[in-house]
Order: structure tokens, then sequence, then C-alpha cells
């Protein structure tokens, strides 16, 4: 039989690391907007007075 205690370990390593994999999609997707916003704004857009 298994070790439940090893197997609590085993679920919490995996999920652990899909909450890693996750958290870096999300990070790697706000970049991606922030850079598309700024691409199609134009580079002009830090010049601009207000």
């Amino acid at each position: 039989m298994s070790d439940p205690n090893r197997e609590a370990e085993d679920f919490a390593r995996a999920r652990r690391g899909r909450n890693i994999a996750l958290a870096l999609g999300l990070v790697v997707f706000v970049i991606l907007i922030f850079v598309v916003t700024i691409v199609r704004l134009g580079g002009s857009v830090a010049e601009r007075t207000f």
C-alpha cells in the first residue's frame, strides 16, 4: 500500500508546479499586452505634452 502522506506531498508538489506555470503564463500575457499597446500607440507617446 502507498503512504497517504507521501501522496499528499506529491499532489502538493504537482499543484505548486501548476501554480507557478500559471503565474508565469499570466505574467507573459500581461507583458505581451503591454508591448502590443505601446507599439500600437507609437513611440511618441512618452514625448506627448498634456
